[in-house]
């Protein structure tokens, strides 16, 4: 049964967040959903650009993957406030630090999807482009790439969803978003500003993956695309032990 505390404490929050002050100005709560989603885009796409090259030609390659999978995985291995806490001493307060903390937190899931995918690919599809007289870059972006993108997009939409939820910890080193809310909310003990800021991180996140899958599911092959609702999230946990396999 909802008591008449929790009530009053889930109308208290609903004022706060339909009061107009709150959706105006720096502090508002577009400039703010705005500013979350910008740094976790950056962070995003900085950890694609650094880890899906790699990850594709060491897949192609099928060699070195092990060790390149090993070292993105320190980035899980030491905390997100960790790396916050060594880069604000580093960097001082501000964008930097948190960027950094965000951009290792991306790194892995991407890096060890994309070189799982590539690796997975049927030797038999492989040999059957080869005998068409492919050469090695027609082989991985007609043959290798499509069969694998299911899992590689697993990898990004995890490093998306991770990045959306931990991008909160940038308003400890005075960085914008959503966190701001529930830094401030803390702070000031305001907790209708804090349950907001909670809720709208989790919507957030959420959005983030609906929106991921479905690009997934426009850009994957009609014929994979049963094999692709299998992945989903999955795969993260699995393609960690892969390569130790």
């Amino acid at each position: 049964m909802v008591e008449a505390a929790d009530v009053s404490f889930l109308r208290q929050a609903a004022e706060w967040a339909t009061t107009g002050a709150h959706w105006r100005g720096p502090a508002g709560i577009p400039h703010r959903v705005e500013e979350h989603m910008v740094m976790s885009l950056l962070a995003v796409v900085t950890a694609l650009v650094l880890a899906l090259p790699v990850g594709l030609v060491l897949g192609h390659l099928r060699r070195g993957g092990v060790l390149a999978v090993n070292i993105s995985n320190v980035g899980r291995a030491v905390p997100s406030f960790a790396i916050l806490v060594i880069g604000a001493q580093l960097f001082g307060i501000g964008a930097k630090p948190a960027f950094a903390a965000l951009v290792a937190l991306a790194i892995p899931p991407v890096m060890t999807n994309t070189y799982v995918g590539m690796t997975s690919v049927d030797p038999d599809i492989v040999e059957a482009g080869r005998g068409m007289g492919m050469t090695a870059g027609q082989m991985l972006l007609r043959v290798e790439l499509p069969v694998a993108f299911p899992l590689i997009m697993a990898g990004v939409r995890t490093s998306a969803v991770n990045v959306v939820a931990t991008a909160s910890l940038a308003a400890l080193v005075a960085w914008g978003g959503l966190g701001r809310y529930i830094v401030d909310g803390l702070a000031q003990q305001n907790k209708p500003m804090l349950f907001v800021g909670a809720v709208l991180v989790a919507l957030l996140s959420v959005l983030t993956e609906l929106g991921l899958a479905l690009l997934q599911r426009a850009f994957t092959s009609p014929g994979l695309r049963g094999e692709a609702s299998k992945v989903d999230l999955a795969p993260v946990a699995g393609a960690a032990t892969a390569p130790t396999a």
